[in-house]
């Protein structure tokens, strides 16, 4: 069972100072060093506190979701700018000038934040510290989607990356986040976590149904239909849906059956404070 004292989550000793991402996407890895493992990434716009910095690296806290790991300072800012869109596209370019044309500084994946600086130039939004991005591909920060199996399919193909929850690169617990977080519902960042912490038990004789969450000892997908799971793997490489009896046996061979079947009420849970983030 996850706990807060958990080393991803426990918050650094001393205090921490409150900087914001203003790269496209932020690695945090386990160690201050170049080639560090991955343990997540945090999107443009995110909050993170800073505790200490070795070389060019310091320990951040993600406002977010607690998780805690060692991020470039040089992709980190302050003061934290009050956010006033979110991307809603699956990935969009932060434009050097409003003209599609221009050179752009980076891209911004589904739910990374910014902060409209009041120009705009036709259907060009200013954005500070990131650039002009169109405005089809941004939405107010509290509109959310009803269908986090739809939003997760908007993922289909993209690769698998460990740590990854951005459009170029994710794995299976950072699909899950970017799912439901687009509607309106935080869930924590590993699959452990999310599978003792959010939504409740599917269990006994009750259908299995879109939306759904599989678990397994250290893997995670979602039911796109009741006979349907789509996740973030290793064994395709990629997002990828297949059939649930054959990923329960392929699965089942390297990490065992099933744990769990739980289901979010996305009604019941949109836009409140999950109580796994509660002290």
């Amino acid at each position: 069972m996850p706990v807060f004292s958990d080393k991803r989550l426990a918050r650094p000793q001393g205090e921490g100072a409150p900087f914001q991402v203003t790269a496209g996407a932020l690695a945090l890895r386990e160690t201050p060093a170049p080639d560090g493992l991955v343990s997540t990434f945090a999107l443009h716009g995110e909050a993170v506190e800073v505790f200490r910095e070795e070389g060019e690296f310091g320990l951040v806290q993600c406002q977010r979701d607690r998780y805690v790991g060692w991020a470039l300072m040089e992709a980190l800012s302050a003061p934290i700018r009050p956010v006033t869109h979110k991307v809603s596209a699956l990935r969009t370019y932060a434009f050097s000038q409003a003209d599609l044309k221009s050179a752009p500084h980076f891209m911004l994946s589904l739910g990374a934040r910014v902060a409209a600086t009041g120009r705009r130039e036709g259907p060009w939004v200013e954005c500070a510290r990131a650039g002009w991005v169109h405005e089809r591909h941004l939405a107010s920060p509290g509109s959310f989607e009803d269908d986090p199996a739809a939003v997760a399919l908007r993922f289909l193909g993209a690769p698998y990356l460990w740590g990854g929850r951005e459009s170029l690169g994710l794995d299976c617990s950072g699909l899950l986040q970017q799912a439901f977080e687009a509607c309106g519902v935080l869930l924590p960042r590993d699959s452990d976590m999310q599978g003792a912490w959010v939504g409740t038990e599917v269990s006994g004789n009750v259908r299995l149904c879109r939306g759904d969450v599989v678990f397994w000892d250290g893997h995670a997908g979602i039911l796109i239909a009741p006979d349907t799971l789509l996740h973030a793997n290793a064994h395709h490489m990629a997002v990828a849906e297949e059939p649930l009896a054959e990923a329960v046996e392929r699965i089942g061979k390297i990490a065992g059956p099933v744990t769990g079947v739980r289901r979010i009420d996305l009604a019941a849970e949109r836009g409140k404070r999950p109580a796994w983030l509660a002290d």
